[in-house]
């Protein structure tokens, strides 16, 4: 029997790096080193603990509803089946938007059977990730796609682009409004989307149990 291939769409997470342009980028110090353990610990053993210091928003994330409204479900009351092996369809749109078209709209998201599934976005936008050109210009769903997907009952939306809205019409964010409040799921900086299949794959993003946290990074992957 042939194992299953897992294939991680996670970012990794360095002190300095870039996510998000002008969030705060990640600091990773040592709190006890391996060296420093050794006076507390038998001839042999030694320890090694780490602080991070970061914003939600880093990395591969997810966004629960509490993110976007204030009475909606934190990190911690999220129901685990809606984050772990996910029936999973992709959408490779690399080639279906352009610089003067960066919205994605339904008509891009139909003709498959979507109820209970993570929809990933495929637009190939991950490339430019830890670049400058990463924050501009970046392909996102439009309202109409994001009411669409509620209609269609899926459980999570994910893409691989900047954001899952445009971030440079002003503030507006349609579609994160819509889809939180209809309890949906967002993950956003995917990355190797390219690799998984149109369909047949499971996904998972399940980020820790924080109260009082609307954001987080995630170890996103999918198993084909």
């Amino acid at each position: 029997m042939t194992s299953p291939r897992i294939i991680d769409l996670s970012h990794r997470i360095r002190a300095g790096m870039t996510t998000y342009p002008g969030l705060p980028a990640p600091t990773i110090t040592p709190h006890l080193t391996h060296e420093q353990s050794r006076a507390h610990y038998a001839e042999g053993t030694e320890f090694t603990m780490g602080m991070i210091t970061m914003i939600g928003n880093t990395g591969t994330y997810l966004d629960s509803p509490y993110h976007r409204y204030a009475d909606g479900p934190d990190l911690a009351g999220l129901d685990l089946s809606t984050l772990v092996g996910l029936r999973t369809e992709v959408f490779h749109l690399e080639d279906g938007w352009d610089a003067d078209h960066r919205g994605i709209g339904p008509d891009a998201l139909r003709g498959r059977d979507l109820a209970g599934a993570a929809v990933l976005v495929d637009t190939g936008w991950s490339s430019r990730f830890g670049t400058e050109d990463y924050g501009r210009g970046a392909p996102h769903l439009t309202g109409e796609a994001a009411e669409h997907l509620v209609a269609a009952g899926v459980t999570l939306v994910g893409i691989d682009s900047v954001n899952i809205d445009d971030t440079e019409s002003g503030g507006e964010r349609p579609v994160h409004s819509i889809l939180l409040a209809a309890g949906i799921h967002v993950v956003e900086h995917l990355t190797r989307l390219a690799e998984v299949p149109s369909s047949g794959a499971r996904f998972t993003a399940a980020p820790p149990a924080i109260e009082g946290f609307g954001t987080f990074p995630v170890r996103a992957f999918a198993t084909v």
